[in-house]
């Protein structure tokens, strides 16, 4: 046993003060202590508190990959489903498919169309020229169709109509059209001549002026006044009874505007309007008709003068004939007519009685055959078919004068000019 008294102490370490801003390494722990440390024995219970307890859980990489593909998936087919939807209205619109059966009247005015000029190319895609178009405004054209009920999506039909020049092919008119068309079939049925058209009848009277018929056609909307002068006035017809009509003036087409019937499509063309007009009255001239004209050395047009004279002064289809010998015999005898119709030609206003006011009956005008030799210088009427059998079959009679008979509303025909005077002073024409 050592003797605790006879061990030698150790020598007292002096402890180093310690280096500012660093921290005190700890102290090793004595040899023995370490040795007593390594031994097992039983360690003292221990209480956790509850923020150094990490419980072990099982990684979730799995769970995530396989829900993260899923969501995926689902997203997916949820966009296709979207996009397949939106293709099915589209297709479903413009190809008209299971549409449900309407039709609607779509008006497409002239106010939504203008012309321009566009180049013309050869096939090599070099410019040869250029030609003056009619060009539709397809915004407007998509509005009225989607307006109608016809289409559902304008911007699909601006879209068509941008890659099938849609705008060239529109006409001005009023179009039945029909839910049951594709885009391209609409299109097509918004054109001129098309069975889809609206068609107006219109019915114009004998003895009609031009300027009447005129403003008819654009009260029933078929086109204007403006565009009817102009075609009336510059466009070239090819008919017989025009030869030595020069273009530039549309009283050239006065009396050839035959009065009928006609079916006329909403917005038609001035020119193809008049056209109707002028092949009617073609179509009823005889070839013994102009074998008449020809024996009477006269022309055509004077004919339908002297029609137009007719159609205004007789009171019915038995005097006709009777004014056609009393017109005949008054230009052979180198006397004025003396006829108020063809002065009221330049008053079609006027509303008066029989006897007209001194400011008119003085009117200095070729068309005042009180004042003036011949017949006027136009027709004054569009005269019907009977008014021009009289021109060329007069009545052969000694017939120069001619009064209203107020009271049966035909006229009294004289030879001379006292009898005619004496039955005007037993009238009152107010």
């Amino acid at each position: 046993m050592i003797d605790e008294q006879n061990q030698v102490p150790e020598p007292e370490r002096e402890e180093e003060p310690p280096v500012d801003g660093a921290e005190q390494e700890p102290q090793q722990q004595p040899a023995d202590e370490a040795f007593w440390a390594e031994l097992p024995l039983e360690e003292p219970e221990m209480v956790l508190e509850e923020r150094d307890y990490h419980p072990i859980r099982r990684s979730r990489t799995g769970k995530t990959g396989i829900l993260g593909g899923v969501m995926y998936a689902v997203f997916v087919i949820c966009v296709s489903v979207i996009l397949a939807c939106m293709a099915w209205m589209a297709a479903r619109d413009v190809l008209a498919l299971n549409k449900e059966p309407m039709t609607a009247t779509v008006i497409l005015p002239d106010e939504i169309f203008h012309t321009e000029d566009r180049l013309i190319k050869d096939e090599d895609g070099k410019v040869t020229g250029s030609r003056t178009v009619r060009v539709a405004d397809i915004d407007a054209v998509a509005g009225a169709l989607h307006d109608a009920g016809i289409i559902e999506y304008k911007i699909l039909f601006k879209l068509f109509a941008s890659i099938s020049h849609a705008d060239l092919k529109i006409d001005p008119g009023a179009y039945n059209l029909s839910t049951e068309l594709d885009y391209r079939a609409l299109v097509k049925n918004m054109q001129l001549g098309t069975a889809s058209m609206l068609v107006t009848k219109v019915t114009f009277p004998e003895g009609w002026t031009m300027d009447q018929i005129f403003r008819k056609l654009e009260a029933e909307e078929i086109c204007s006044v403006e565009d009817l002068y102009a075609a009336a006035a510059n466009f070239n017809y090819n008919f017989r009874f025009l030869e030595n009509a020069e273009t530039g003036d549309a009283q050239r087409l006065e009396g050839f505007i035959f009065p009928n019937t006609y079916d006329f499509y909403h917005g038609e063309q001035a020119a193809s309007v008049i056209n109707k007009f002028l092949t009617a009255l073609h179509s009823r001239i005889t070839a013994d008709m102009w074998a008449q004209i020809e024996n009477r050395g006269t022309t055509f047009r004077e004919v339908v003068t002297v029609a137009s004279i007719i159609e205004k002064e007789a009171a019915n289809d038995e005097e006709r004939a009777k004014v056609a010998s009393v017109i005949y015999n008054r230009l052979a005898s180198n006397m004025t007519l003396g006829m108020d119709s063809t002065i009221l030609y330049l008053f079609q206003d006027y509303s008066g009685g029989v006897q007209l006011p001194d400011d008119i009956l003085n009117y200095d005008s070729p068309y005042n055959t009180r004042l003036h030799h011949g017949l006027p210088p136009t027709p004054i009427c569009n005269p019907g078919m009977a008014s021009i059998q009289a021109a060329l079959n007069p009545e052969s009679t000694n017939y120069y004068y001619y009064a209203l008979d107020t009271e049966t509303g035909t006229h009294r025909f004289f030879h001379d000019s006292s009898e005619f005077n004496a039955f005007v002073a037993t009238q009152q024409y107010d």
